[in-house]
């Protein structure tokens, strides 16, 4: 049975931070591939044009052979949800035992996830711990078992791991308010992410 891990987001732009955390769990798990899915409509935030998302990624692990981009969410109308991707992806990697990758702050939000107790019967979870308010790894586990005992009181069980990443202070965000303020991501992004960026002028006008 093969192993692969589906990471979802706005990759809004996509950063150093995500790539890092990505190869982390290539190795560790070990898996076969990482497919990275840009979500199309996002449920809880406005995000740059999708073809602009897909560019900045292809650009970003053209290098990594292990690393690959599905489009699943291109053809589905309405709201982008992680169990409808899992589904979707599920019918085109048969005998695959899958892996969730996500970072502690959406983590905490699991139990509020739209038919987010089926996703964890499906998939396990590796989490990325943050360095937010001096949380360190142990806090991390201990928000992660949190969560665990949220959806065993449902009746639910999740099998995750913590991934055992550098703590990377970069966000999207931080980025975008960067680029609003006309101050460099040298060194940020992978350099044809940054100069896909300025080529497009993207989130110059944008303060957040």
């Amino acid at each position: 049975m093969r192993s692969i891990a589906i990471f979802g987001g706005t990759f809004d732009p996509v950063h150093w931070g995500h790539l890092i955390l990505a190869e982390t769990a290539l190795h560790q798990v070990p898996l076969e591939y990482v497919i990275w899915v840009p979500s199309l409509n996002p449920p809880h935030k406005q995000a740059t044009l999708f073809e602009h998302r897909v560019e900045m990624l292809q650009l970003a692990i053209k290098d990594n052979p292990s690393f690959t981009i599905s489009l699943v969410e291109v053809n589905r109308s309405g709201t982008s949800y992680a169990i409808d991707t899992l589904l979707e992806l599920s019918t085109f990697y048969p005998n695959t035992h899958w892996y969730w990758i996500l970072g502690l702050d959406t983590m905490q939000t699991l139990p509020r996830w739209y038919r987010g107790q089926e996703l964890v019967q499906m998939c396990d979870l590796l989490v990325a711990p943050r360095l937010v308010g001096g949380e360190n790894i142990a806090q991390s586990e201990l928000i992660c078992k949190q969560v665990e005992q949220q959806l065993q009181k449902q009746s639910y069980t999740i099998n995750w791991q913590l991934l055992h990443i550098p703590l990377v202070g970069i966000s999207s965000t931080l980025i975008r308010q960067m680029c609003g303020d006309r101050q460099s991501i040298r060194y940020l992004v992978p350099e044809s992410v940054r100069l896909y960026i300025a080529a497009q002028n993207l989130y110059f006008n944008k303060s957040k």
